[in-house]
């Protein structure tokens, strides 16, 4: 038996998104995972605290975008269980087995997208926990705005507060960079605590300020109005991530990364001015 785990907390994997990215990679992933004798467990984030790991008598395990600590990669090395993170474990020097999910290249995407459409002024809105896809996103969009000579504001939001917190973070983002008419926020949930705030600052997306984001789930797609987002391929990426760990259940570690499929744009309302 295998698991299935979500590093982000309810707030964000769950709620309005109804798990949509952990589901993608689950649908996937549990074909070939049953072809090779194994069952596949989904365990979803809990909305009141950690999930409890010494309840799974598993043999190995993908963990979804891992933070730097990472409870749940902790847990399972230290029982000796074979693991590998879909999205590359940030802040250390032996990360888990992984699939790269091309964030830097996710991120310049996005931004080259708003600045097409029109976009001077952008700013970028990311979570406040070490995770690889935050990391290599302002690091992208740092070069992005040295590049066109464009000044830098990003901000943070809290994970655990889901929309809430992207809500918070965009407020303040609005109090200090008036002049916003673009907003790159790669987390869905704080997408749409970002529309409410803009609302709520009378900015018209996305006449006034456009607003892009990366996973193109069900937030993106059932926002008012529907946000421009990535496809990031997730069924292929539950498939190398399923085939990276049975390589691992089997011995053989040869290989410690594989890279994701080319992430493509999908454009929507938010980021198409007339």
């Amino acid at each position: 038996m295998i698991v299935l785990l979500s590093s982000m907390p309810f707030a964000v994997a769950g709620g309005s998104s109804r798990l949509g990215f952990l589901m993608e990679i689950a649908a996937v992933a549990a074909g070939p995972a049953l072809t090779n004798g194994l069952a596949l467990v989904l365990a979803p984030p809990l909305e009141g605290g950690h999930l409890p790991l010494d309840a799974l008598e598993v043999d190995g395990a993908l963990v979804v975008e891992p933070s730097a600590r990472d409870v749940h990669v902790e847990h399972m090395r230290k029982r000796g269980v074979p693991v590998v993170s879909i999205g590359r474990q940030a802040g250390t020097r032996t990360p888990v087995p992984y699939v790269d999910l091309r964030s830097a290249f996710t991120t310049r995407l996005l931004l080259d997208h708003l600045r097409e459409q029109g976009a001077r002024r952008i700013a970028l809105l990311v979570g406040s926990e070490r995770r690889t896809s935050y990391v290599e996103g302002e690091a992208e969009y740092r070069a992005f705005a040295a590049e066109h000579r464009m000044e830098p504001i990003v901000a943070f939001a809290e994970e655990s507060r889901g929309e809430a917190g992207g809500l918070a973070a965009t407020r303040e983002l609005l109090s200090r960079a008036r002049a916003l008419d673009g907003l790159c926020v790669p987390v869905d949930a704080f997408a749409l605590g970002a529309l409410q705030a803009l609302h709520e600052a009378g900015r018209r997306v996305p006449n006034d300020t456009m607003v892009a984001t990366r996973y193109d789930g069900m937030r993106a797609r059932t926002s008012d109005p529907p946000l421009t987002a990535v496809d990031l391929h997730l069924g292929q990426v539950g498939e190398m991530a399923i085939e990276l760990l049975l390589e691992h259940l089997r011995g053989d570690t040869t290989r410690h990364m594989v890279q994701a499929a080319q992430p493509t744009l999908v454009v929507r309302r938010s980021s198409k001015r007339r």
